[in-house]
């Protein structure tokens, strides 16, 4: 079979390069993988490499990438609110792909300014208001990031009414606008948002050491590869039914949700949540971040001992340790991502209160990433946190799990967007336990 669609992967890391063959039926068939080290100096001369570890050729195909090179896309947010916009705005941006290194709340301090300035992010995302209500703070915030200067493109996805007056302070070309993330009380437009930040990341990413040479080999957007996992779920949850993804890498935990939840908690929620919610956890990783990771899961006890510890685990007590590090990983970011469950006394009574995702409706959980597919027995771990609605509103005992053993899951996702129905047939190879 020869390859038609060829998807490229730029990790911080890795570089994986697969090539897909269409199935008469429809669907896509992984047929050959290349993988390299990412050269960050320039990340063209990884992706020769993995291509050429294809052993196939591949010059008729189609060609798709995603990237997290060159740090991914760092972005600051800035909202009015902590429970309304601030929050809006990091889920849009985390959804995009994002990694939002600082949220503030109000107006902008010296300190934050100077934050903004360490950090040198790839896009400043500005927010506040309801549609015709704060405007004083937006605007204050608006001139304190003009007068700085900064060489940084920012988005501005606030209040309408102040759409006009936030363009005159940048200058046209220095701010692009988007829908408000939060145009009523208890309303979230996120998707507007996503789809800017991906278009500015495709921007961005050419920048990168490399990445002018692939774009001229695409005809397709760039995708922010946590981007395109979500785009991944987001299909699978429109054909299969309400699902989550954990991806458990070396520095890294991302899970990603989309579910609407159980009816009977939506009385009882007290924020509105997206129904495509990611949630990226930097400190939980199963190499680069063990030591942290074995603390968190340990506190004030006795950790295990380190020293099996493997970038890609071989020997009986690298594996072991590898699959009790992915367990701790799993637990903790589960119960980050999830909503939570609690009571308070008013004047009329006790009242049931929920903040955050409810999962209790998943009823597919997918794993991929390289510790959750390649380590035997690790699949247990995502059983574990399958304990429904306690303390966390966790999927339920039973919930379907199913592996990635191709490691395909970001690849379709990138696909998504232009092949929905070979993707979706596609879903149908993973392994379910």
């Amino acid at each position: 079979m020869a390859i038609e669609v060829l998807t490229i992967e730029v990790g911080s890391t890795i570089t994986k390069v697969i090539g897909f063959a269409r199935l008469p039926g429809g669907g896509f068939s992984a047929i050959a993988r290349g993988f390299a080290p990412t050269s960050l100096a320039d990340v063209g001369i990884g992706v020769d490499q993995a291509l050429a570890d294809l052993k196939q050729p591949w010059d008729q195909a189609e060609i798709f990438i995603n990237s997290s090179a060159a740090g991914g896309l760092r972005m600051t947010v800035h909202g009015l609110t902590a429970s309304m916009t601030a929050r809006a705005a990091k889920e849009a941006a985390l959804g995009a792909g994002a990694i939002v290194k600082l949220v503030t709340v109000g107006p902008l301090d010296n300190y934050q300014l100077d934050d903004i300035k360490r950090i040198s992010p790839n896009l400043i995302l500005l927010a506040g208001g309801v549609d015709h209500g704060e405007r004083h703070t937006v605007l204050e915030n608006a001139h304190k990031l003009a007068d700085m200067r900064l060489n940084i493109p920012v988005l501005y996805a606030g209040n309408i009414d102040l759409q006009r007056p936030v363009v005159e302070i940048f200058g046209a070309g220095r701010v692009e606008i988007a829908e408000n993330i939060f145009p009523e009380v208890d309303v979230l437009n996120i998707e507007p948002l996503r789809r800017l930040i991906h278009e500015a990341f495709n921007r961005h990413i050419i920048h990168a050491p490399g990445m002018e040479r692939l774009g001229q080999i695409t005809k397709h957007p760039v995708l922010p590869t946590p981007g395109a996992v979500l785009l991944g779920a987001e299909l699978f949850a429109k054909v299969a039914g309400d699902c989550m993804v954990f991806d458990v890498g070396g520095a890294t935990t991302d899970v990603h949700s989309v579910t609407q939840g159980d009816p009977k908690w939506y009385s009882s929620q007290v924020q509105p949540e997206p129904l495509a919610k990611r949630t990226v956890e930097g400190d939980l990783g199963v190499f680069v971040n063990a030591a942290n990771l074995a603390k968190l899961a340990l506190p004030n006890q006795p950790l295990p001992a380190l020293e099996h510890l493997a970038a890609v685990p071989k020997t009986k007590e690298q594996i072991e340790l590898t699959r009790w590090l992915c367990c701790q990983a799993v637990e903790i970011a589960a119960k980050r991502h999830a909503g939570t469950v609690s009571q308070i006394y008013t004047p009329t009574g006790r009242r049931t209160i929920v903040k955050g995702k409810d999962l209790t409706a998943v009823s597919f959980i997918i794993a991929t990433g390289g510790a959750l597919t390649q380590v035997p027995g690790a699949v247990d771990c995502i059983r574990r946190v399958c304990t429904g609605a306690k303390d966390s509103l966790l999927p339920e005992p039973g919930t379907t799990v199913l592996v990635d053993e191709q490691y395909i899951f970001s690849a379709l996702g990138t696909l998504a967007q232009f092949y929905p129905d070979d993707v979706a047939k596609s879903f149908n190879n993973f392994q379910r336990h």
